[in-house]
């Protein structure tokens, strides 16, 4: 057999997890939705500037990708002669927030299962070597 068919780096296994979205899994657009997702009504760009700690022109384009993937969506409008953004989850954008969610859940059960595993087999082969 080929080298590189045995390469990991070469073929989808089982930790591969087609589930996550890279749209979402960046960190700056992880926050974003993050912080939106516990703001049902939304927030308003000031306010998700500040949770995300992010500055205008990243957040702006974080959102930019965000709206391209129908994440979220944006109202325009003006308080007091202020202009103002209101950036809120759409329906869809939840749902895929919250399957993505569910991935990261299932990465997180993988990994303990896999953690339990190496222990046992540590602990056992310990057991076999103090034994001889």
């Amino acid at each position: 057999m080929p080298r590189r068919e045995r390469d990991p780096k070469s073929t989808t296994g089982r930790f591969a997890y087609d589930g996550l979205e890279r749209v979402i899994h960046e960190r700056a657009r992880l926050s974003i939705l993050s912080s939106l997702a516990a703001h049902p009504e939304g927030l308003l760009f000031t306010e998700l500037r500040t949770l995300c700690a992010l500055t205008d022109g990243n957040l702006s384009r974080q959102l930019t990708q965000l709206q391209d993937g129908r994440f979220v969506e944006t109202w325009k409008g003006t308080r007091n002669n202020r202009p103002q953004t209101l950036v809120k989850l759409t329906e869809s954008g939840r749902k895929r927030f919250l399957e993505y969610i569910g991935v990261l859940e299932g990465l997180v059960a993988d990994a303990l299962s896999s953690t339990r595993t190496s222990t046992a087999d540590a602990s056992a082969a310990r057991a076999r070597l103090s034994a001889t």
